[in-house]
């Protein structure tokens, strides 16, 4: 499980420049309105060959200043919970606010490493105030300027330096199924239902993470590793931001699996949340279940499931070649089909396609749809591998690849799905230079 770096500090001292600068995205808005940004919860990083994931905390706040303060209470507790590591920004410009000293009292309480940031350093003046932050008792100060880079390379040298070694766990060749999906849909119900009645547990794995737990079971002679992040003890203070903890639940559950089971309540339908859990699965290149449930208390007439999986599948494009299984917890109803369906999108993953095979199947394919012509240049794909990756990834070798545009790899992975069984596994099309 990799290290988790929080970004915790009052608006507008900059912490989504420096999300943006850690993550390499520009996708953040940055404004100088307070609580501007939204929604854009992780990103991963790396930096001297040790990678990350940063949360930025910034973006989780409604309302106008007076919420403020109890809003970075919940923030900065969130990040003691979860992150390994808490980088601080406090802004030079406008030097100590009250706010930043609730803040620093807050962290001067925690065990976790804290790193105090003063972003806006952007000359000699800067650098000579930024001082007065010593006395926030949360020791050494790092100089940066997240908006021009000034600064950063030394202070990333030092994160790296305080982020825990992650130790190398034994690894098991044995799937491991993380159960995911938005509060209340029936994740403990799901995971207790299966490992209730089939008491075979081997061995109890503790995950890194101080919460999933890796369950070792076995279901009809099959082996795997249940990664359950239902069970976690809840905390009083968290229920008000329990949306974006069930996604930062959900991101540590799906980097730590092999096959995700998304959990839907068929009552209220597939939300914008869940199809937010879906592409963070999609995005990390897991297999993907969709389990809807509690399917016994929706009225049905003979098209009811048919509508509700089509449905499910427009929501989910362009990846939409999913299994979808409907099922009750409750009445212990298709569970078992469920982890199934799980191991077998596993093995579908695990599938390596001999290049001899690959090239007899592609070809006449690419050659009676060859990718459309571009600047008056033809363009040819003269062969095709299957990479040796955990993810399936086909590298197509083209004379011109940048030219092959998007929706010519889109035609090429659904041909590509249509001859061979991926339902459920994400893939990777490269081109590239023959």
């Amino acid at each position: 499980m990799g290290n988790i770096v929080a970004i915790v500090g009052r608006p507008n001292v900059g912490k989504s420049t420096l999300f943006n600068r850690l993550t390499g995205q520009r996708k953040a808005i940055v404004d100088s309105i307070a609580g501007v940004t939204r929604d854009r919860l992780y990103g991963k990083a790396e930096w001297a060959g040790r990678p990350f994931s940063v949360i930025d905390t910034g973006g989780y706040i409604v309302g106008s200043d007076d919420v403020f303060e109890g809003e970075i209470r919940k923030q900065v507790e969130i990040a003691i919970e979860e992150a390994n590591l808490i980088l601080f920004v406090v802004d030079a410009e406008d030097g100590i606010t009250g706010m930043d000293e609730e803040v620093a009292n807050l962290l001067r309480r925690t065990t976790k490493k804290v790193m105090l940031v003063a972003n806006k350093v952007d000359n000699a003046l800067r650098q000579t105030q930024s001082a007065e932050f010593y006395s926030l008792g949360l020791g050494e100060i790092h100089n940066i300027s997240a908006m021009n880079g000034g600064g950063t390379g030394d202070f990333l040298d030092q994160m790296v330096e305080m982020l825990p070694e992650e130790k190398e766990e034994e690894e098991l060749n044995i799937p491991k199924i993380a159960v995911i999906g938005r509060p209340n849909a029936g994740k403990s119900s799901f995971i207790n239902a299966i490992t209730g009645i089939e008491r075979n547990i081997v061995t109890d794995v503790a995950g890194t993470t101080r919460d999933s737990i890796n369950t070792r079971y076995n279901l009809f002679g099959k082996d795997f590793l249940l990664v359950d992040t239902a069970g976690l003890r809840k905390k009083s203070r968290v229920h008000e931001n329990l949306e974006f903890y069930s996604v930062l639940r959900s991101v540590r559950a799906i980097e730590d699996a092999d096959v995700c089971l998304l959990l839907v309540d068929a009552e209220r339908g597939f939300e914008g949340q869940d199809l937010a859990i879906f592409s963070l699965a999609e995005r990390n290149k897991k297999g993907i279940v969709i389990l809807v449930n509690k399917w016994d208390l929706v009225s049905k007439d003979h098209q009811t499931a048919k509508k509700f999986e089509d449905m499910i599948r427009e929501r989910i494009a362009p990846f939409s070649d999913v299994p979808i299984i409907f099922m009750s917890v409750m009445n212990k109803q298709r569970i078992y089909k469920a982890v199934e369906e799980a191991v077998n999108v596993y093995e579908r993953r695990q599938n390596r396609m001999s290049t001899s095979k690959l090239n007899d199947l592609m070809l006449p394919i690419i050659q009676g749809t060859p990718p459309p012509a571009t600047k008056g240049k033809m363009l040819k794909i003269k062969f095709c591998t299957q990479l040796p990756t955990t993810v399936p990834s086909f590298a197509f070798f083209a004379n011109l690849p940048q030219y092959i545009k998007d929706p010519y790899k889109r035609f090429l992975e659904n041909q590509l799905r249509q001859h061979i069984d991926l339902r459920g596994v994400p893939i990777n099309i490269f081109m590239r230079k023959k």
